[in-house]
């Protein structure tokens, strides 16, 4: 069957067009549509990872599990405005980085310049990263947001990698969007450092079968 998406501001902008038919088996959830739909547009699947979507099938609000049939409408709502402030992008896990998806993530028309920090293995075999997951992902989202307010941005986003990182691949992304590069360099410089002092994450450098633990700093509070 084919199905009809609808799309609204920050969606529609970074699709470049208000509506997607997207090819679907009858009855698939709106789980499986929402899958398809960030196959189609690397853009719109990367505002789709980096914010809170409200879906609505047939002008009815509706969950991941709702079935679709021919003819039906699905609708996706992004934030609205006047809404409260959405928290910033954090990953944490054993996914290769991606520069691209934190650019999406941060970038709005009034970006004047976006600097990405890339953390990469150097010097070693490779890097193996283990962290406390999920509070490494809230702790890194309060720095963020910390961050953010200390500074005039546009959006802020990091994400960092766990288990083991070949040698020239990032460990750990930063991406500051602002109207101006200063504060976009100096809000960045200030995420990595926090970030670096403050999340629960460990690094063992690795040479052949040979392997050390970083030593460390206790968290700060």
């Amino acid at each position: 069957m084919i199905l009809r998406v609808r799309l609204f501001a920050i969606l529609r902008e970074r699709a470049g067009r208000d509506t997607i038919d997207i090819q679907l088996a009858e009855g698939a959830t709106v789980a499986e549509a929402m899958r398809a739909l960030a196959s189609e547009s690397e853009p719109l699947g990367a505002a789709l990872e980096a914010m809170p979507v409200v879906m609505a099938v047939n002008r009815s609000y509706a969950d991941a599990d709702t079935s679709l049939g021919a003819g039906d409408e699905l609708a996706l709502i992004p934030p609205v405005s006047g809404g409260a402030v959405e928290p910033p992008h954090v990953r944490v896990g054993p996914e290769p980085l991606s520069p691209e998806r934190l650019t999406t993530a941060v970038a709005t028309n009034h970006t004047g310049a976006i600097v990405t920090f890339h953390g990469t293995t150097r010097d070693v075999d490779r890097l193996e990263y283990e962290a406390y997951e999920p509070m490494a992902s809230e702790r890194i989202a309060t720095i963020l947001d910390r961050v953010a307010a200390r500074h005039k941005i546009e959006g802020i986003a990091a994400e960092h990698r766990t288990g083991e990182v070949p040698l020239g691949e990032p460990s750990v992304l930063i991406a500051v969007a602002a109207a101006h590069r200063d504060e976009a360099f100096a809000a960045a410089r200030e995420a990595i450092d926090r970030i670096k002092a403050e999340a629960p994450i460990w690094k063992r450098e690795v040479e052949g079968d040979a392997g050390r633990w970083v030593d460390g700093t206790s968290p700060a509070l």
